[in-house]
């Protein structure tokens, strides 16, 4: 019988969740979707030394707001929790005893000063010292200690760590859904630590003890732990789990816009974007990262963006809903190698998802800057002005700040635009224009279009001689839609107001 499909996004509790995390979940919450499997949250706080305040939380609300629904989890429950693995960490011992009772591993009694002594030894000589089969029968630990010596050291509560007992030179080919076959020889690996002094399991061994009893069927992860893979295969089989052990894929690297390397917050800092999904404030240094939700972008546009890179549907589609991306998804269009963070292209996908918003939407968001604003929120004007404004922005706060002219009258004039359209003779036309503006009663676009068109062909005069000073005078500089739309919206009383400060100011 085939297992029904069931990944889990499992963060450590470490700090804001970057970008790349983001995607991992992403990917495998689409991989859920496109199976009609579960997606799971698990909280890896194992190791209590790196743990965060806040970042917990963080987590689970940057998901919501990206719109990753968890089905099981932190939050959420279900019937394989608990899923925060420091409230699982009683049961791991039972399972490091397991593999020494099997001898797939070891008690190790060597002080971290010991092993230092050790690694700085062998730097001495141009070489690395690694903890395995080559080593590991001169050092203090139970492959070699007689058993009565073990009992003591433990009865006496010596500190100790449970180690895996990697197999010596021992080739593995082993299969990752994304690569394909990938090759490790064991005698370059060591015997890693599974079970700390501090009572704590290790992220290898809560990992794959978890994964097995939460029944995941694949990992889907970053390939920064492709290292991992052999280590994590061999415990699988070392408990006897091979039948149910789940698939790997490991996901490209996000690489930084310019240069080598995987994308950091740094980079984000220093190129002026944001790397995390929410703003997070380090509780530890008090340092602020902002985030994309503050910076005014779409949690779909945010989505859409993060999903193509690393994977592609195979055509030149490049908006895709949540949905459509949940129907298309597969582990088989995963590229190998890393994927280019740009930040413009970013940028691109949320302007697309600004112009596709029905104006009724836009008009939400920039009501509630009017509001804070003290501006009165007239919908109906808004929602035009939207409508009028949206194809020439990335965000919203973009379109406040150059549509603030319909609901505020300019205090001041671009001086660059007054130089360059007020002349001498400017004064005494805007003069007349204001005559002509005052006997319009209909204010639409057609009427006053074809009022002011028919005094300037009248008067002989240049359609730009008119307009561009007009503009100046209305908005304040030579910017904005179509002069016609614009007095339309802001009605003939206001339009006057403004053409007579305008003559008394400039």
């Amino acid at each position: 019988m085939e297992r029904k499909v069931r990944v889990r996004f499992a963060p450590s509790p470490t700090g804001a969740l970057h970008l790349g995390g983001v995607r991992t979940a992403l990917f495998n919450y689409l991989f859920a979707r496109h199976y009609g499997g579960d997606f799971l949250l698990r909280i890896e706080d194992t190791d209590q030394t790196r743990y965060v305040a806040g970042a917990e939380e963080y987590i689970i609300e940057s998901l919501k707001w990206c719109g990753l629904t968890v089905d099981e989890g932190v939050g959420v429950g279900g019937e394989y929790g608990p899923y925060r693995q420091s409230e699982r960490k009683e049961m791991y011992k039972q399972y490091a005893l397991q593999l020494v009772e099997s001898g797939n591993a070891y008690y190790s009694f060597d002080t971290a000063e010991e092993l230092d002594a050790l690694r700085k030894e062998c730097e001495g000589k141009g070489e690395t010292f690694i903890y395995n089969a080559k080593s590991r029968g001169r050092l203090k630990n139970s492959l070699h200690i007689p058993a009565s010596e073990v009992e003591q050291l433990l009865a006496s509560n010596t500190p100790y760590v449970i180690r895996f007992k990697m197999p010596e030179n021992e080739n593995l080919i082993l299969q990752d859904i994304i690569r394909g076959e990938v090759h490790f020889n064991s005698s370059l690996l060591d015997d890693k630590v599974l079970y700390k002094s501090d009572g704590m399991p290790t992220y290898h061994l809560a990992n794959i003890v978890d994964d097995h009893l939460m029944k995941i069927t694949h990992v889907i992860r970053g390939e920064e732990w492709l290292p991992s893979l052999p280590l994590h295969v061999l415990l699988y089989k070392a408990f006897g789990w091979e039948d149910t052990m789940p698939e790997f894929a490991h996901l490209p690297l996000i690489l930084k816009p310019v240069g080598n390397g995987k994308l950091s917050k740094r980079d984000g800092n220093k190129m002026g974007f944001p790397v995390f999904p929410m703003e997070f404030t380090d509780p530890a240094t008090g340092e602020k990262w902002h985030g994309y939700k503050e910076d005014g972008y779409f949690p779909e546009a945010f989505i859409n963006m993060l999903a193509l890179l690393g994977w592609n549907p195979g055509t030149d589609q490049e908006i895709f809903t949540l949905d459509e991306l949940s129907k298309l998804f597969t582990l088989e269009h995963v590229n190998k190698s890393g994927a280019r963070f740009n930040p413009d292209k970013a940028k691109w996908f949320n302007h697309k998802y600004l112009v596709a918003k029905p104006d009724s939407e836009l008009a939400t968001q920039v009501g509630e800057l009017l509001t804070a604003d003290h501006l009165a929120f007239d919908r109906p004007k808004v929602e035009r002005i939207c409508g009028l404004m949206k194809e020439r922005y990335n965000f919203v706060s973009e379109l406040y700040e150059d549509c603030r002219f319909f609901f505020v009258a300019p205090t001041e004039f671009n001086e660059k635009d007054s130089k360059k359209y007020w002349k001498e003779e400017t004064p005494a036309l805007m003069q007349e224009l204001l005559e002509v503006l005052k006997s319009i009663d209909d204010y639409s676009f057609a009427n006053t279009e074809q009022v002011i068109s028919a005094w300037i062909n009248e008067k002989q005069l240049g359609f730009g001689k008119v307009m561009n000073p007009f503009r100046v005078a209305i908005i304040g500089a030579a910017k904005g839609p179509h002069m016609f739309d614009v007095i339309e919206i802001i009605g003939k009383e206001e339009t006057i107001q403004r053409m007579e400060k305008a003559l008394a100011s400039l």
